[in-house]
């Protein structure tokens, strides 16, 4: 996976570097292609400030309980199983004193 980066010089301090809603660029316009044009020039104008974009690539461990995923699909109470879950749903939802 791969998650965009932005770091940014900071006077007298180094770097800052942040994930998620990063940029904080907004436009309006009449246009898809007019507001494409204005962040592009205020993305543009934080580059020229010693900002640069950069992808950083996280590697996570598979969840703890994939390995049990799909450990039923060939049983053959599997499908019953199934419709008396789905019977319960609409007899739950059909009557608020079901339970």
């Amino acid at each position: 996976m791969h998650i965009p980066i932005l770091i940014e010089p900071i006077a007298g301090n180094g770097y800052r570097s942040r994930g998620g809603e990063q940029f904080a660029l907004s436009a309006e316009g009449p246009t898809r292609e007019d507001v494409l044009a204005k962040l592009r020039e205020q993305l543009q104008a934080r580059l020229r400030g010693g900002s640069e974009v950069v992808s950083l690539e996280v590697s996570a461990e598979p969840h703890p309980l994939a390995k049990f995923a799909g450990m039923f699909k060939d049983d053959p109470l599997f499908g019953s199983w199934q419709k008396s879950i789905a019977k319960y749903r609409r007899d739950a939802d059909a009557d608020p004193d079901y339970l």
